[in-house]
């Protein structure tokens, strides 16, 4: 009896931290950032704000929640996009990924903005679950630029060639991702993905509107361009 109460307990409250994610993505959706409120949550929810506490300490740890969820499905998305090519494509594989990313934050613009603003913040949260959901999704575009490395090395440059404040930060880097790139390795993969993520916050959130209504076409070009610094086929 005392197990069957508390799986019950259990799917009752796992039903409502359901209810209260999908209150605030459609506050988000509806009313941007400043509209996802305890309170304000709680009332979707039909509870009052007090009796939110039960499930989360604060905002701070709602925001977390919900963001964490976030990094879920977008780490699915590009996880997905990905495995519907062939194993061993890794060209094709990469290509996908990049573009199962863009999809899913074109598809949820306000979810990809929330995101964009939280990885620092939640890299620094203790919550274990919160930390692997950032992890995870930092790790897909890596683990593919690593297993391309080990198969077809690109082209790096001279580490002399760097300036020495970027040589020490790229060597301090490389510990971090537990050394699976070489420092000038690290440095194209980097520059990789600050061109791939920083164009796609750009678009997401408007920043190109003034010149580009369609952007696919100049997200596009990035890849043909990334693909010439990893030595990949691009395919479109």
């Amino acid at each position: 009896m005392t197990t069957r109460s508390t799986s019950r307990r259990d799917r009752l409250r796992q039903a409502t931290l359901a209810d209260i994610h999908a209150a605030a993505r459609k506050l988000l959706t509806t009313g941007g950032s400043a509209a996802v409120t305890i309170n304000a949550v709680a009332r979707e929810v039909g509870m009052s704000g007090p009796a939110l506490y039960h499930y989360f300490t604060g905002h701070d740890e709602l925001v977390g929640a919900v963001t964490t969820e976030f990094f879920r499905e977008l780490s699915e998305a590009m996880e997905g996009a990905r495995d519907a090519q062939p194993a061993g494509d890794v060209d094709r594989r990469l290509l996908a990924t990049c573009r199962g990313m863009r999809a899913w934050a074109i598809a949820h613009p306000a979810e990809f903005g929330w995101i964009f603003a939280s990885p620092a913040q939640l890299r620094d949260c203790p919550d274990a679950t919160r930390l692997a959901a950032v992890h995870r999704f930092e790790q897909i575009f890596l683990d593919q630029v690593v297993v391309l490395w080990q198969q077809r090395p690109f082209e790096v440059p001279e580490l002399d060639e760097l300036a020495p404040s970027m040589r020490a930060q790229l060597t301090d880097y490389v510990t971090t991702i537990e050394s699976r790139l070489p420092p000038a390795a690290a440095h194209v993969y980097l520059t990789c993905w600050i061109r791939l993520y920083g164009l796609l916050c750009m678009e997401v959130l408007h920043q190109l509107d003034f010149a580009y209504a369609d952007a696919e076409p100049v997200f596009e070009e990035c890849l043909r361009e990334l693909s010439g610094m990893l030595g990949l086929t691009y395919q479109d």
